[in-house]
């Protein structure tokens, strides 16, 4: 019988599947100024900006504070890089599903990323909100009061692709006034995406790769136009969807029909994901679960759009392909 606590996991990680479905309409953010400083000085101080960033991520204009102290992050991606740009400690506050990334003070305040306590979040007064794209599931914007108050919200879309997390990363790090970080965490990045392409590219026995985002009966998976698409074909492998684009429900008799040689699953709500993969009704007869080649795959580093899918790569890889890495 499952737990309540087990039927909860389920709800939010489809909730959180749900967001992914869903195309995030932006509205404008922040007050309607363009930023006209001059260009900043060198990176050795921290609270200046790097050059006049006068739109966010999302295309809306906003005006940035001279100096960023305080900071409120919605979105674990966005909390991620922060905290490997080092600003951890300027987080006041962040939303509920950040509370265990490294670094990030676990008795802080947590909100709601898609109805957050915006009179809360005003009497905290923080100079700077990051928000993911998914809060604006639904074309309403629930910071807007905030922004009316003249806090800067600087909205991060959450990026489909590898080039996009990249692009991320290094807009983050221009706020924040410290670009050499963003770019070194950007070459860390693409060493190691360049080292496991550079094998990929040697393997011509293409293996077939189903990957599950959500579990039976409401299996969940992706296409084209997804970061984790492109990274199964960087490690030279083969999506059973490349012929659909971003993420959809599954349906038993198409991953049946497709055959994987090797089945990944993210799911982290239920106790066993891959026993329970491994032991579905019909299922036998697939070639991943006649060789037992089924494995879990890190939730946090290949769910969240940040530099950890590095992590999630090389974990992908060695499930795939672990004679070649």
């Amino acid at each position: 019988m499952k737990t309540k606590k087990t039927s909860m996991r389920r709800l939010i990680a489809l909730g959180i599947i749900a967001i992914m479905l869903t195309t995030c309409v932006s509205c404008a953010a922040g007050t309607p100024t363009q930023n006209t400083s001059a260009p900043a000085p060198q990176e050795s101080e921290p609270e200046a900006r790097v050059q006049a960033i006068d739109k966010d991520r999302d295309g809306n204009q906003i005006t940035l504070p001279e100096s960023i102290e305080r900071i409120i992050c919605m979105g674990p991606s966005n909390t991620e890089m922060l905290a490997a740009l080092g600003f951890e400690d300027k987080i006041i506050a962040t939303d509920e599903y950040s509370n265990n990334i490294p670094g990030v003070d676990p008795a802080i305040a947590l909100f709601s990323m898609m109805a957050p306590d915006a009179e809360q979040i005003i009497n905290m007064m923080p100079d700077v909100i990051f928000v993911t794209g998914m809060s604006m599931v639904g074309g309403d914007d629930p910071y807007k009061v905030v922004a009316d108050v003249g806090i800067c919200i600087v909205y991060i879309p959450s990026s489909t692709s590898i080039d996009g997390i990249k692009e991320d990363i290094q807009f983050i790090a221009a706020v924040m006034g410290v670009p050499e970080k963003g770019r070194q965490i950007v070459s860390d990045m693409e060493n190691e995406i360049d080292r496991i392409r550079t094998i990929g590219e040697t393997i011509t026995d293409k293996k077939k790769v189903y990957f599950e985002l959500a579990a039976a009966p409401f299996m969940y998976s992706f296409g084209r136009n997804t970061f984790l698409h492109e990274m199964i074909e960087l490690i030279g492998a083969e999506n059973i969807f490349s012929y659909r684009v971003d993420w959809f429900s599954v349906a038993d008799e198409i991953v049946l029909g497709a055959d994987p040689d090797v089945i990944l699953t993210s799911v982290n709500y239920i106790e066993d994901p891959v026993g329970e993969i491994l032991s579905r009704q019909g299922w036998g007869e697939v070639s991943a679960i006649r060789n037992n080649a089924v494995q879990y795959i890190d939730t946090d580093s290949s769910n969240r759009p940040s530099h950890n899918i590095i992590i999630a790569l090389l974990h992908m890889a060695k499930a795939i392909y672990p004679e070649e890495y």
